[in-house]
């Protein structure tokens, strides 16, 4: 006899608030750093300009911080399976781009900033988060070395927007023009997993 009354739950169809919180967060942040490393780059050499790139420094960090804390619970929170009819008419090599484009973003997500650490302790200008908290420096200061990491993380930063772009693409395709109804997967609503979700 079975005396557990409790009725099985369907899987999740959507990501839990935690997940899409950190989501749109990082998001948002990235693309704000991304701005602002293109207008603090043109800017005359200038205290505007230095409390800029102080600025852009510790927000950097603040990144690294919250990707980390999105990958945590990426990897301790099984996230919806794509929609039935996704998985149906999607192409394999579709299938390979999306999971492609999701490991490149998260490895970039780490990437940017510590290059961005690396280059600003090898220039020999200290990282302070909120101008208070000094962070040790990444490498050892070296000009030389400064000016080989530097356009790294130009690059990678680029590369970055570049897969966030593709990723906004595929995520419009799905909703608008093959009608899947992704975005509701990663938008806040009554219907959200709860937070045992990624």
């Amino acid at each position: 006899m079975n005396f557990d009354n409790t009725t099985p739950q369907p899987p999740a169809r959507a990501y839990g608030w935690t997940a899409i919180l950190l989501h749109w967060l990082l998001g948002l942040a990235l693309l704000g750093l991304f701005g602002m490393g293109l207008f603090m780059a043109e800017l005359p050499v200038s205290p505007l300009r230095l409390k800029l790139y102080n600025w852009h420094k510790w927000a950097g960090i603040c990144v690294l911080a919250l990707s980390l804390l999105r990958l945590v619970w990426r990897l301790t929170h099984q996230p919806p399976a794509l929609p039935e009819d996704i998985q149906k008419h999607m192409p394999a090599w579709q299938h390979v781009a999306h999971h492609g484009v999701q490991y490149l973003m998260y490895a970039l997500f780490f990437t940017v900033p510590l290059v961005g650490w690396a280059y600003s302790s090898a220039a020999g200008f200290p990282v302070v988060v909120f101008g208070v908290f000094p962070l040790p420096d990444f490498v050892m200061p070296d000009k030389a070395l400064a000016e080989l990491i530097k356009p790294w993380h130009e690059i990678s930063a680029i590369t970055l927007v570049v897969l966030i772009m593709v990723h906004v693409a595929a995520a419009i395709k799905h909703q608008w023009i093959d009608k899947h109804a992704l975005l509701q997967r990663m938008w806040p609503s009554r219907r959200a997993s709860t937070e045992s979700h990624s």
